[in-house]
């Protein structure tokens, strides 16, 4: 079996290639990839060489866990069948070339536990359900308040966003500071940092990725509140320790998402307590993947780019 896929072979030097997939085996699934979205969180520190080492890491590599198409050979005991719509959070899957993550290619062979059911009806949208999930996850969990402060309104921070007022929270404050960024608000108010006066947050979310502003976010909540790092930091961090001392700060790290976190953002999603829309604003062909690379890391306009796999055979 062969494929077409997205492959990385050096830091920023990137193409389609056709190569060999494994045979599936007892309890895997074929499915054909129809969209497959570009992070530029992870996958642009691949891309840049600036990902510090990371398990299952190398060259060449076939990026991407944001994958959406249909099943195309399942055996009956997986609970699948031909024809099914789903969404693949990466694979494991090729012959030559590491699998990190592993979901941006026209087909993939996975095991069909890591795969979930979406409505055909989403067509692209079914590929941000891996955001959608990570964002349900950092506000998941005992003892976890919903935010008040989001630190970046890229596609996760919107999510976030959309997920606290889906929740039945109070509609959250969110910063930018690029103003290309600072439209399609829903329901909530997107203001820079400097025009915010307030002091006494109770939790700060900071989908930004931005290490260097914990000192600002310190100063920003109330006694005894929880900055929540929803982000990915390459670099360590570090804080000031007498102002997180005075306002004996919490620090909460939101790790990626589970199975649970990934049904219930479906059943959100489903019901319409959660919309997928206007969250994508450029897609390209497979096929130019090269410079829809180059546009969603370098492109501030770009929230999110999505590869279409349809025409690749």
């Amino acid at each position: 079996m062969q494929t077409a896929a997205i492959i990385l072979e050096s830091p920023r030097h990137l193409g389609i290639e056709t190569i060999g997939l494994c045979e599936p085996g007892d309890g895997d699934v074929v499915v054909e990839i129809s969209h497959s979205g570009i992070s530029t969180g992870t996958e642009k520190l691949f891309w840049t060489g600036d990902m510090p080492p990371f398990p299952g890491m190398g060259f060449p590599l076939v990026p991407g866990y944001e994958a959406a198409g249909e099943v195309i050979e399942a055996r009956p005991e997986t609970g699948f069948r031909p024809g099914d719509h789903v969404f693949v959070p990466g694979a494991n899957c090729y012959e030559g070339a590491f699998g990190l993550f592993g979901g941006s290619a026209r087909r993939i062979v996975t095991p069909a536990e890591r795969i979930t059911r979406v409505d055909a009806a989403l067509g692209s949208q079914s590929a941000l359900l891996a955001l959608a999930a990570t964002a349900r996850h950092a506000m998941a969990g005992l003892n976890h308040a919903a935010p008040d402060l989001i630190v970046g309104h890229g596609v996760l921070g919107r999510l976030l966003a959309r997920l606290t007022i889906a929740a039945g929270a109070p509609a959250p404050t969110v910063w930018e500071v690029d103003p290309t960024r600072r439209s399609g608000a829903e329901g909530y108010q997107v203001i820079t940092p400097d025009a915010d006066p307030r002091r006494d947050y109770r939790a700060i979310y900071d989908a930004s990725g931005n290490g260097a502003i914990l000192n600002d976010l310190v100063g920003r909540i109330e006694r005894g509140g929880e900055i929540v790092l929803a982000g990915f930091y390459p670099a360590p961090l570090s804080f000031a320790f007498p102002p997180a001392f005075m306002k004996e700060a919490r620090f909460r790290i939101a790790a990626e998402w589970t199975r649970g976190d990934m049904i219930a953002t479906r059943a959100l999603i489903e019901s319409g307590a959660l919309s997928m829309s206007g969250l994508i604003t450029h897609e390209s062909p497979a096929t130019d993947a090269g410079a829809a690379y180059r546009q969603a890391f370098e492109d501030p306009s770009c929230l999110k780019m999505i590869l279409n796999w349809k025409d690749v055979s």
